[in-house]
């Protein structure tokens, strides 16, 4: 296939067609941030304890009169059920189905399962819009993440919540990931970068932040999660705005339907497009057959940048979702700390687009990486009478996540070719989802040991951006079209993947020694002497 950043640079930089695909694009995100934190609230262990027999006792008669007796090594259940308080909750699924003391693994375990639809979500997301278009599979994954919600509130047990948790999460990230890749492909190279940091992560960043607005307001869990499902429905007329990729059109061989979206843009943009925009002769060396995951492994080069990609996609959804799920445990109003913990994501996501303009991907996202897990890693070393400033440090550690998170992302979509683009995004994402089914079980970690899941994240963090060190650089690249591209990248193993096994085991070997209270702190003395 031709150059297609040379055939529609007519077309300009900017202009309203790419502003306006930018905007309507973008609200898209805005329901991925409603729907991808509500657990945080719907899953909250409000104060509670044994509910006592209605009699005219006081505050101290009732608590003494609990029983605390131990059973076969463990903890006598409460006999007649749990009262809980309402100060903050009317009503979720911990207080419905008493999801606490032997059974306060469900939570977490719910929260895994809506991960878990992530993962599937990812693995056919990337098949489904390389065969029938980015354009479709958003507007099905959107009617599919209403519906799935809404059935969620009708849940009348644990069990089914989980079970209608697993499409909310495959529509969600389905929606994610075909929007982005159609971004990517419709904008111009220099909105790419600003659509990929600033566009997509600030809309969903804007969802997040309303999101604990919306569960103030609503208190009761099944309310919440009707209301939270009908957000989608406003974006059915967006289907007669927002374009199909011409790249992927010219990709099936659909010239005409390519050269019509290229010069209804050229029209809005108020530009003349030139008689001839894609040659014929383009079409010849297009791919005849469809890609799946198989061609992502086949090549050497590809293989190389899948694998490393997929390691670090995984630690650093461990890191991010880790420190989102830690809000409800710290101390003050849980819906305050949820907009604070969205809102200290803004900056990290106007800085990263600043950087993404002048930095190698490369340098920045091991810099950031270096940082999310370094301050992870210092957090056991405070005191418990400095607990500001472990909170300070776990703020400073979600920012140097949100920052490799977004910068993943577009470093992610630039190394693979259009042909294989989604398919390689939805196999990355699918490794992200091990990480995020991960993170609740990280975080329930702390109850054993309040700086163990500090440790295990901070360690992977940092490991992972060794990893990083060996992928090409991608900064004022054209996006590849084809396989063959590759080639011509500028590699650090030599042209191939041949040093792949050997980054591996070193990378096994630094995860291993940050086990150890040595190892951790020569990593970080390492690190920051590399970064200066």
């Amino acid at each position: 296939m031709g150059d297609y950043d040379e055939d529609t640079a007519f077309l300009g930089q900017s202009g309203p067609y790419f502003w306006t695909t930018f905007f309507l694009l973008n609200t898209v995100f805005v329901s991925t941030g409603f729907n991808g934190l509500y657990i945080v609230f719907v899953g909250a262990a409000p104060k509670h304890r044994c509910l006592v027999p209605d009699v005219n006792l006081t505050e101290e008669w009732t608590e003494a009169i609990i029983p605390l007796a131990v059973v076969d090594g463990e903890e006598e259940k409460c006999l007649d059920g749990w009262l809980y308080s309402k100060d903050v909750y009317r009503s979720n699924i911990v207080t419905e189905w008493d999801l606490v003391c032997g059974d306060e693994w469900k939570v977490p375990f719910a929260s895994s399962t809506l991960f878990v639809g992530y993962l599937f979500g990812s693995l056919i997301s990337g098949h489904l819009s390389d065969r029938y278009g980015r354009k479709k599979v958003v507007f099905v994954s959107l009617a599919a993440q209403c519906l799935s919600v809404l059935l969620q509130s009708f849940s009348h047990s644990w069990r089914m919540f989980c079970i209608m948790f697993l499409f909310v999460g495959a529509s969600q990230i389905s929606i994610y990931i075909s929007a982005f890749v159609l971004g990517t492909e419709v904008l111009s190279k220099t909105m790419r970068v600003l659509f990929t940091t600033l566009g997509a992560f600030l809309f969903y960043c804007i969802g997040y932040m309303t999101l604990p607005w919306i569960a103030y307001g609503i208190r009761e869990w099944r309310t919440l999660l009707a209301v939270l499902s009908m957000t989608s429905v406003v974006y059915i007329p967006l289907w007669w705005f927002i374009p199909e990729s011409p790249r992927w059109l010219l990709t099936q061989g659909r010239l005409e339907e390519a050269e019509a979206i290229v010069r209804e843009a050229a029209r809005k943009n108020k530009v003349v497009a030139p008689p001839v925009i894609f040659k014929e002769s383009e079409l010849g060396i297009l791919p005849s057959r469809t890609y799946s995951m198989l061609d992502v492994l086949r090549s050497k080069n590809i293989r190389c940048i899948t694998l490393m990609c997929l390691v670090l996609w995984m630690a650093i959804n461990v890191g991010y979702f880790g420190l989102s799920l830690n809000t409800s445990n710290l101390s003050g109003d849980p819906f305050m700390n949820c907009f604070l913990s969205a809102a200290s994501e803004v900056p990290a996501y106007i800085v990263s687009t600043w950087l993404l303009r002048r930095c190698p991907r490369k340098a920045l996202l091991s810099s950031f990486l270096v940082i999310g897990g370094g301050v992870l890693l210092l957090i056991q070393f405070i005191p418990n009478t400095l607990q500001y400033v472990a909170l300070a440090l776990e703020m400073t550690g979600k920012f140097g996540f949100t920052m490799a998170f977004s910068i993943v992302y577009i470093y992610t979509a630039e190394l693979y070719p259009t042909v294989l683009r989604n398919v390689g995004m939805g196999m990355c994402s699918s490794a992200a989802r091990i990480g995020s089914i991960t993170a609740p079980y990280v975080i329930y970690l702390g109850t054993y040991n309040k700086v163990l899941p500090y440790i295990l994240m901070g360690s992977l963090t940092i490991a992972s951006s060794v990893v990083n060190f060996f992928l090409p650089e991608t900064l004022n690249k054209d996006l590849p079209e084809t396989v063959d591209y590759l080639h011509s990248l500028c590699w650090p193993l030599g042209g191939d993947s041949s040093g792949c096994i050997e980054v591996y085991v070193s990378c096994v070997k630094a995860a291993f020694s940050l086990l150890t209270t040595r190892g951790r702190l020569l990593w970080l003395y390492r690190s920051l002497c590399f970064m200066c």
